[in-house]
């Protein structure tokens, strides 16, 4: 048997009014720094590219992150630029334009709260299937 989950386990996660885009779970003991956001990123393009191709032609995909310290290193904004990746600007205290911690992760620990899982694995496999709801 896999170790025991404890403590939390980290997802990141891109959609769009169609739905997930992008998920991914941050290693475990791993801080988000600008070297693994830069990694997420790339996965990302590559994700929009298969996903909304629509998007990715027109180059008209955009993306909104908040204002994480491994979001704003130049490393970062060196590649969004260098891949002509829009950034929407988020605007500090603006809960209205954080819309995953408002409906979608709120709904992805009530549905997982007092459910016992053993293993990482578990818990990733359940974040998931709530995810893709």
């Amino acid at each position: 048997m896999d170790e025991s989950v404890k403590g939390q386990v980290d997802v990141g996660c891109v959609f769009d009014w169609k739905g997930i885009v992008h998920h991914e779970f941050v290693p475990r003991g791993q801080m988000v720094n600008k070297r693994l956001y830069q990694e997420v990123l790339a996965r990302l393009r590559d994700a929009v590219r298969r996903k909304r191709p629509e998007f990715w032609e027109n180059q008209t995909w955009m993306l909104h992150h908040k204002n994480a310290p491994a979001h704003a290193y130049l490393l970062v904004r060196s590649y969004l630029a260098q891949h002509q990746i829009s950034v929407v600007p988020h605007p500090p205290y603006s809960l209205d334009l954080a819309p995953a911690d408002i409906f979608l992760f709120p709904k992805l620990k009530s549905t997982l709260q007092g459910r016992r899982l053993q293993t990482i694995e578990q818990v990733q496999e359940n974040a998931i299937r709530v995810l893709r709801q």
